[in-house]
């Protein structure tokens, strides 16, 4: 998966790899949000990285919060998925048939 920023159709990468928006990202974040309290946990960050077959998903969902809370409560709102975003291309590239990447269009 890539992030592309302002390109709204999905596409596949050379790699073949699922390239989306970071409005499609977010979206695609929400689906673990268990609760539907608008915010992500660390358990439901777990889930998502699971779900793509990340390993380690435990500490990689410790360190992603711990990088994307800006605020402190415990919880990636949706303002700070950004900050999310910047730590999955940083940690989290090549998990499954994710690939991040950085295109700003």
């Amino acid at each position: 998966m890539a992030i592309i920023y302002n390109k709204k159709t999905r596409d596949v990468s050379s790699d073949g790899k699922l390239v989306m928006s970071l409005e499609e990202f977010k979206k695609w974040l929400k689906k673990f949000d268990s609760n539907e309290d608008g915010r992500i946990s660390k358990g439901e960050l777990r889930e998502a990285i699971r779900s793509r077959g990340g390993w380690f998903t435990r500490w990689k969902s410790k360190d992603g919060l711990k990088v994307a809370d800006k605020d402190g409560n415990g919880y990636i709102d949706d303002d700070e998925i950004v900050h999310l975003k910047d730590f999955a291309l940083k940690h989290l590239a090549n998990i499954g048939d994710i690939s991040f990447h950085m295109y700003v269009l």
